[in-house]
């Protein structure tokens, strides 16, 4: 929808007038909103196009959507006929896939709606933290140099009595902490780059690593405090729980559906590079 900007220029330029129904006849889906050439646009296409908009046009007011979606409609259809002649196997194709896409969407749409209730969010929930041990967080600082000889003239400096924020503020390239004398905030287990995790998890308070090498660089960690972080919340965590739920009631439900399934795959032998080779269809 956001591709075809000209269809929608004039989409808020001011109210409009729904076209008049039949007034014996209550709307419904089929009921006839316009026609191309004879060819009928409905109530229900209308209806399917709104869900169909981005976000910021389906606040638009009723009215203004209404003709706006019939001149979009009467638009699209015009241009369809236009080359109605010239349909193509790519073009069958595409259809195709869209519509088998689409209801793949609509198969899966019940299963999520099944599997994430509010008895699975709390098991999932105690699952993953109810009886989860207590991890630790850190508190630390870091001086980001670009080679190693740098680091070790640093730590030098530091054992010699230099002031390790300072030496930041003017040597790391990490401008971000640098600011800061170095300062990373708190941080916990999978945050950091593993190298760089080891070495914190190593250190006790107060004590200044020797020089750690990542892929961003070579590190001097000074660790200031650690405490025992707290367990989440089920609202602070919802989202993420919600989603692999999803993600396992989905992969679950396809893995059935496929099994169940008679699969044949004759083209696996074909050569692969053939997805490539847009020409078949001039073939």
């Amino acid at each position: 929808m956001a591709k075809h900007t000209g269809i929608w220029a004039g989409l808020a330029l001011g109210l409009a007038v729904a076209l008049p129904l039949s007034a014996q006849d209550a709307p419904t889906v089929d009921t006839v909103v316009a026609t191309v050439n004879g060819q009928n646009i409905t109530l229900g296409e209308l209806i399917v196009l709104r869900e169909k908009l981005p976000a910021q046009y389906q606040q638009l007011p009723d009215d203004v959507l209404f003709k706006g979606l019939i001149d979009q409609a009467v638009q699209q259809l015009a241009l369809e006929q236009s080359v109605a002649d010239t349909k193509s196997k790519r073009d069958e194709m595409w259809l195709e896939t869209d519509a088998r896409s689409y209801m793949a969407g609509k198969a899966l749409e019940a299963v999520v709606k099944q599997a994430v209730t509010d008895e699975a969010l709390k098991a999932a929930y105690d699952e993953k933290y109810a009886n989860a041990p207590d991890t630790t967080e850190y508190s630390a600082a870091h001086i980001l140099v670009a080679d190693e000889a740098k680091a070790k003239e640093l730590k030098a400096q530091i054992d010699g009595g230099a002031d390790f924020a300072e030496l930041a503020k003017a040597n790391s390239t990490d401008t971000g902490s640098a600011v800061n004398g170095g300062d990373l905030g708190w941080f916990g287990p999978g945050m950091m780059v593993k190298p760089f995790e080891d070495a914190v998890i190593a250190m006790k308070p107060g004590q200044v690593s020797d020089p750690i090498k990542t892929d961003f660089g070579w590190h001097i960690i000074k660790l200031a405090e650690t405490r025992t972080a707290a367990k989440p919340t089920l609202d602070q965590v919802k989202q993420d729980l919600s989603s692999e739920i999803e993600q396992k009631a989905v992969q679950a439900h396809i893995e059935e559906i496929t099994a169940a399934a008679k699969i044949e795959k004759p083209g696996e032998g074909l050569d692969p590079k053939l997805i490539r080779d847009a020409t078949l269809f001039d073939k």
